[in-house]
């Protein structure tokens, strides 16, 4: 099945099995969009990465709601283009 493109990003890292920690840590601080794994759906999550861990991500979704997401889930991250216009 062909899932349809995110079109609220500029740019992607596409991740594979040798996705590697480094390129995690370029994104912390950053506005992204994590395109996420959920079973047989991917779902978009937009908000700012704030910790490279082990084996899971810390990203800010929303005000006071941080979540921390397994990097197995991760298929990209991508900039968030939305988060760089202004209000």
């Amino acid at each position: 099945m062909q899932y349809p493109l995110c079109t609220i990003v500029t740019s992607c890292t596409p991740r594979d099995s040798l996705f590697r920690q480094a390129e995690f840590k370029a994104w912390v601080g950053q506005p992204v969009v994590l395109q996420v794994a959920l079973g047989d759906i991917k779902v978009p999550l937009r908000g700012k990465l704030l910790k490279d861990g082990e084996d899971t991500v810390r990203m800010r979704i929303g005000d006071g709601w941080d979540v921390d997401i397994y990097k197995a889930m991760i298929l990209a991250v991508e900039e968030d283009s939305m988060a760089l216009l202004p209000a």
